[in-house]
């Protein structure tokens, strides 16, 4: 098993686009011609657009991009963008009427780290899109990670920045990577255990333990619209959608591992899983792949590059 690039799975394109200024911003995976996608959403305020069509039992085959979006449900409106540029190039479900672009998507709560009034919309989900084609894609606080952030029970005064982060791996001819948003309500911790990111005091310059600080102000916080974490698992393994609803659903023991509380009715944290090779493979295997590529993701989303808008970043 080795590190690989998660540019380096056959099939996606991967793109971001921001307003920078106003720490918002959007990412794009394009499914080159489309990808067996699978949804498990365990956050209890999910902000998500499509997300039926990806039941067991919903009669869909494929989708032809998902969107990371930042922006609260304002950021639904960047998958518009993405219909139009992929109508443009005729690629979607087709119909007597012309093609119908299955664009599924999820949104994190940045509002509260900048302008509220500029959210992602159908322009920045077109530019996202362009940018794919040219291999914009960074880590850090780009796309959908730019107004991210972690460690919020005591408020953003003792918040943390977060971005966006990738992690991927091969093992034989099969691969699997991760990208994901990372704006969770709580701390964050690397693969060895060790806390990097969350609840920060600013007069002592040490952490502070987010679930006894969530515990502690549970009445007394309104901490709904501030937080979720989003992502996705991108494979060439052949997988239908049921066996990939699986695999979402065990990439969520990644954000167990890497975010602490995880899952909370403060969240709306979603995993997508999304395959459009021919690798034969076990669903174990998979599963348990993305697992590692998304708590690595994490841990790289949570030492961001580019613009902290104000908040501290980790070391």
């Amino acid at each position: 098993m080795k590190e690989i690039k998660i540019t380096d799975i056959e099939g996606f394109r991967f793109g971001n686009a921001e307003y920078e200024d106003s720490a918002t911003g959007c990412t794009v995976i394009l499914a080159d011609p489309g990808a067996v996608t699978g949804i498990d959403i365990r956050g209890g305020a999910p902000a998500s657009r499509e997300s039926g069509l990806l039941n067991p039992l919903a009669d869909n085959s494929s989708v032809n991009a998902v969107l990371l979006s930042g922006g609260s449900a304002f950021g639904l409106s960047a998958a518009d963008g993405i219909m139009k540029y992929l109508e443009e190039r005729n690629i979607g479900f087709p119909t007597d009427s012309g093609v119908v672009p299955i664009v599924c998507a999820s949104c994190l709560f940045d509002l509260a780290l900048h302008d509220s009034r500029v959210r992602p919309d159908s322009a920045l989900g077109y530019q996202a899109c362009l940018n794919a084609e040219k291999g914009i894609f960074r880590e850090g606080s780009y796309g959908a990670g730019c107004g991210a952030s972690v460690g919020k029970p005591l408020g953003m005064d003792h918040a943390m920045k977060s971005g966006l982060g990738t992690y991927a791996l091969q093992m034989g001819d099969l691969k699997v990577g991760a990208v994901v948003a990372v704006n969770a309500v709580g701390d964050i911790y690397d693969p060895d255990g060790k806390k990097i990111a969350g609840v920060y005091d600013p007069e002592s310059g040490e952490f502070i333990d987010a679930v006894q600080a969530l515990t502690e102000t549970m009445q007394a916080v309104n901490l709904f619209r501030k937080n979720t974490t989003i992502g996705a698992i991108v494979t060439n393994a052949a997988l239908n959608k049921t066996a990939l609803t699986k695999v979402a659903g065990m990439a969520h023991d990644g954000f167990a591992r890497a975010i602490r509380p995880v899952h909370t009715m403060f969240d709306g944290d979603s995993i997508y899983a999304m395959s459009n090779g021919s690798v034969p493979s076990d669903i174990n295997t998979v599963g348990i792949l993305a697992a590692e590529a998304i708590a690595r993701a994490i841990a790289a989303a949570a030492r961001p590059q580019g613009p902290a808008y104000g908040l501290r970043k980790a070391e």
